[in-house]
């Protein structure tokens, strides 16, 4: 087990480390000049100025300096000055990212209570009308935009009803859009709870169990649960990874202060420095999610520990 941990931990390094670089290069994959872009909604963007913003972003050093140079501040947690403001990229993403992970663990947390359940009554159920019920549930909650639901959720919640404020950034602002998320999410965490169940239930230990007279409810949460956890914890490591960087529209419907809000915002302003932060701490939890997944795996399956 210590063998897989230390083996996963280098290898979320070298990806990260990756990462890193390739958001060096970002600045030198937009076509044009970055500098131009950036300025040009500014009424002091002399040519002067230009060579300012263009010495202050490392742009008039050689390629592999400044990804050598961007890569040396992110390594010791620098990563770099906002244009709008000079505030430090660092503080305002660490400012914002409690809010995003609140936000995704809750929109999570209403996709588990909502999604393993409907996927365990579809894989009993299978064939029958139950079953088909949350096939089509699962159907609308993949085919339904974030941001649709989003506003009709404030146009029946909060204009009609009142019952939560329309945007903002605390527990009462929280409800809406994390049960907006969850809805979104738990048709998927539906149909892959539905998918494992019925593979497993389908295995000859599985029939022996219930050819031995074991109830229906122990053979389903003793013998064909912890089998299935695997996929359920696959597809709940990959949703809460998308949530803590995918949810940039649903936070900007509701005007959620987390990062995916704030890079938005740095797209429209041309803030190159801040996308970078962004891709960077977004890849990070991606990795780490990863990562934590496989020793979960490890703990679930022992077979996996010898991968």
């Amino acid at each position: 087990m210590i063998t897989l941990i230390a083996r996963r931990i280098a290898t979320a390094f070298m990806t990260i480390l990756a990462v890193v670089v390739l958001s060096g290069l970002l600045v030198h994959v937009v076509p044009g000049d970055p500098v131009t872009a950036m300025m040009a909604q500014s009424v002091t963007a002399s040519p002067e100025v230009m060579a300012e913003m263009r010495s202050q972003l490392g742009l008039d050093l050689p390629v592999w300096q400044q990804v050598a140079r961007y890569a040396g501040g992110v390594l010791t947690g620098d990563l770099g000055t906002t244009i709008r403001g000079n505030e430090p990229v660092a503080r305002l993403l660490l400012e914002r990212l409690p809010n995003t992970f609140i936000l995704a663990a809750s929109g999570l947390g209403v996709a588990l209570v909502l999604g393993v359940p409907l996927g365990f009554i579809a894989a009993i159920n299978r064939g029958r009308l139950a079953d088909t019920a949350v096939m089509i549930i699962a159907v609308l909650g993949v085919s339904i935009p974030g941001f649709w639901l989003g506003l009709a959720m404030i146009q029946i919640f909060s204009l009609k009803l009142g019952w939560f404020p329309v945007a903002g950034t605390n527990a009462r602002n929280l409800v809406l859009p994390a049960l907006t998320l969850g809805l979104i999410y738990c048709a998927l965490v539906a149909r892959m709870t539905r998918s494992a169940l019925i593979e497993i239930l389908a295995e000859d230990y599985i029939r022996t169990a219930r050819a031995r007279g074991l109830r229906e409810r122990e053979v389903l949460l003793v013998h064909a649960l912890k089998p299935a956890l695997i996929s359920i914890v696959t597809v709940v490591g990959l949703v809460f990874a998308y949530l803590m960087g995918g949810q940039v529209i649903i936070e900007n419907v509701f005007s959620w202060n987390g990062i995916g809000r704030l890079a938005i915002q740095a797209m429209l302003q041309r803030d190159y420095p801040m996308i970078q932060g962004f891709i960077v701490v977004f890849a990070t939890s991606v990795v780490v999610v990863s990562m934590s997944l496989d020793i979960l795996y490890g703990i679930l399956d022992p077979r996996m520990r010898q991968r």
